[in-house]
């Protein structure tokens, strides 16, 4: 799932940067430790992947052609360092704002009643707009599936995202909601798609899978200032949520805001994280 901070309104969240933990020894800033582990393994991969490339330019039998993709390795290798350091001084905000502490939510199950997320199968909210992109429009079909993740029965819904009329992505994404009213977001897959065919599920995640945990993606009483983790995959999923609008604009605005995304997570922005032009049940 790559975005930036940007401000939001009750029912459009986003913000991203990282936590973790990597040590049980008190006093230890564990934020901290895991952003460093984080930044080292995001240099190292850049670091890989710039020599596998090189390696390709090297079999490269024409001396002009293999000039010229070791020179565009080289810049991409600097982009690639560079984006390490943006994601690095991401985490350092998220750390400095949640605290020194591991990110491992308890969670106490109930129903749903969020009347600002509702999850209702059989239910299909539908968003469109013109974007950056083309025209975009998003399909968020709550279905009758559930998925247990965490020994938590999770909703399933089926999200698909258009531009210009082809489809450019198309995931599953799992909630749940605790019993203060919370809505948690316990994973995804999502994959996307180039000329019908998929070509990343970079993005997806699973709590509980290889350190994953959920994250709140709607709050049952959101109030400005909130801050909170919707999501944890270090070095994949680390999209969080500031409160900066409430309540929230009126759903009628057929706009979508421009879509802002860290610089480690390629993948669409949900939603519920923009205004809404109109809403079918079936």
């Amino acid at each position: 799932m790559q975005r930036f901070i940007r401000t939001i309104a009750a029912s459009a969240f986003v913000i991203a940067t990282g936590l973790g933990s990597h040590s049980d020894a008190a006093g230890m800033n564990l934020c901290r430790l895991t952003s460093k582990v984080g930044f080292e393994s995001c240099k190292l991969g850049a670091r890989g992947d710039t020599e596998l490339v090189l390696g390709r330019c090297d079999n490269l039998p024409d001396a002009g052609a293999r000039k010229a993709c070791q020179q565009q390795a080289s810049v991409d290798a600097k982009d690639a360092l560079k984006t390490c350091k943006e994601q690095n001084g991401l985490r350092a905000v998220v750390c400095a704002r949640l605290g020194p502490g591991p990110y491992a939510p308890a969670i106490d199950l109930a129903n749903f009643n969020n009347q600002l997320f509702p999850l209702t199968p059989g239910t299909t909210f539908v968003y469109e707009g013109e974007t950056a992109d083309g025209f975009e429009h998003v399909e968020f079909a709550v279905t009758d599936v559930t998925k247990v993740i965490l020994n938590v029965p999770c909703v399933e819904v089926h999200d698909t995202r258009q531009v210009n009329g082809v489809v450019v992505e198309d995931t599953r994404d799992w909630f749940a909601q605790d019993d203060e009213g919370n809505v948690w977001y316990f994973g995804e897959n999502t994959t996307l798609v180039s000329d019908g065919l998929p070509v990343d599920l970079s993005g997806t995640w699973t709590g509980g899978v290889d350190g994953a945990q959920p994250g709140i993606i709607m709050k049952a009483n959101p109030a400005i200032g909130d801050f909170y983790r919707q999501e944890f995959s270090l070095g994949s999923a680390e999209d969080l949520a500031e409160v900066k609008v409430f309540p929230p604009p009126s759903p009628s605005t057929t706009s979508l805001p421009d879509r802002s995304r860290t610089a480690w997570k390629p993948r669409r922005a949900h939603p519920w994280r923009r205004a809404t032009s109109s809403t079918s049940s079936t």
